[in-house]
């Protein structure tokens, strides 16, 4: 036997009759992310036997980027045996310090002799016994002794709160639109928290951006790809030719406006290829210029399927907390310029009208344009 980890399910507890679709997915990205796993099935938790060599902190950090996960706990097992449950709480309590501790036990075997509370009582007194300096605290305990009595019993003293959401690939495909900035990743790994297999799209307007910013959202990329269990496809759009046409033939302040709509053209014709129902924009309300209201009414009106923004309402101290915490904040701060800061206007409009949006389009051939543009695409299996 390896090392057993326990984990809970959260969420996916309360499905219905599609509850078993959930779980195996979560099972296949488990035993993805961590090899040499035997996975069992428990009501409403997985059990992991893992024998790999790593160590518990390797472990866990692996089992942090599988979305579907709200618990992780590194759980000891015994014989469900009152004398065993016993032996083994003072084995595992012999390597942990405290003052105080209550314990708490689940009993899903309902044919053991003893209920929860009494098993309680009994393991309480027992480790009073062993421990006669420490005292029981039900209400604020430095420790808490969970036991857990199944076909076996397993016992563990503490857990870690994992990432939560649902499996990934769960809930369909959406395409993501990836500056390089700090706000995109972020939209993007929180639309894959909530089980979407995201295709991110990214805007290369070579030579006005460089080569290393190219590299940085390939890196931001192999970040978010590492929460998934099949890697991410990347979409790197030559954006050059539209960007100048747009520079030639728009008046300065509708500069961004047409720019967004343009790549919301060519993202919609990427969705439609991958069969995506949704397009993921990392717009947070009132940032920018381009994300007022309005801005983003006049760029709604290209869309035929559902623009996700898990942005728009949260504090920019908010999303740096949510980038710092998943790993791609020191990315995104990399200083090198990306398609959303060249060709940038001193007043861009916040309040575009429509009508006068599509006048300007009339001045460039916009389908030869996106076609064109589409027809360099890189595509980057990460």
């Amino acid at each position: 036997m390896g090392k057993l980890f326990m984990l809970s399910y959260g969420e996916i507890a309360l499905k219905g009759s599609n509850k078993r679709y959930f779980e195996n997915i979560l099972i296949k990205t488990v035993k993805n992310k961590i090899p040499n796993c035997k996975i069992e099935k428990l009501s409403g938790k997985l059990l992991l036997d893992i024998n790999n060599g790593q160590s518990d902190q390797e472990i866990s950090a692996g089992l942090h980027r599988i979305f579907g996960i709200s618990r992780i706990a590194r759980v000891y097992e015994t014989e469900t045996d009152i004398e065993a449950i016993k032996e083994k709480t003072i084995e595992i309590l012999s390597n942990v310090k405290f003052n105080s501790f209550k314990v708490v036990t689940k009993r899903p075997n309902k044919s053991f002799q003893y209920n929860s509370p009494w098993i309680n009582r009994i393991l309480g007194e027992h480790i009073l016994k062993h421990y006669s300096d420490k005292k029981v605290d039900v209400h604020n305990p430095e420790l808490i002794v969970n036991v857990e009595v199944r076909g076996n019993t397993y016992i563990y003293t503490r857990y870690e709160k994992a990432a939560g959401g649902l499996p990934y690939g769960t809930s369909g495909k959406a395409v993501s639109m990836l500056s390089g900035g700090i706000d995109s990743p972020v939209a993007s790994w929180l639309m894959m928290k909530r089980g979407v297999e995201i295709i991110p799209v990214h805007f290369y307007s070579f030579p006005f951006t460089s080569e290393r910013s190219k590299q940085k959202v390939l890196d931001l990329t192999k970040v978010l790809s590492s929460y998934s269990y099949n890697g991410i496809k990347l979409y790197i759009v030559f954006f050059t030719d539209i960007q100048k046409a747009i520079y030639d033939n728009c008046p300065d302040n509708y500069i961004i406006t047409i720019m967004r709509r343009m790549m919301f053209r060519i993202a919609l014709q990427i969705a439609k290829r991958e069969n995506a129902l949704g397009l993921v924009t990392g717009e947070n309300l009132g940032q920018v210029a381009s994300q007022t209201m309005q801005n983003m009414a006049v760029t709604n009106t290209l869309a035929d399927i559902p623009v996700y923004r898990p942005l728009i309402g949260m504090d920019k101290q908010d999303i740096i907390d949510y980038s710092e915490k998943i790993g791609t904040y020191d990315i995104s701060i990399r200083p090198y310029d990306d398609c959303c800061t060249v060709f940038v206007p001193k007043h861009p409009i916040i309040k575009p009208n429509y009508e006068r949006t599509l006048e300007i389009e009339k001045k460039f051939d916009v389908q030869r344009l996106i076609e064109e543009s589409l027809s360099k695409t890189e595509i980057v299996y990460i």
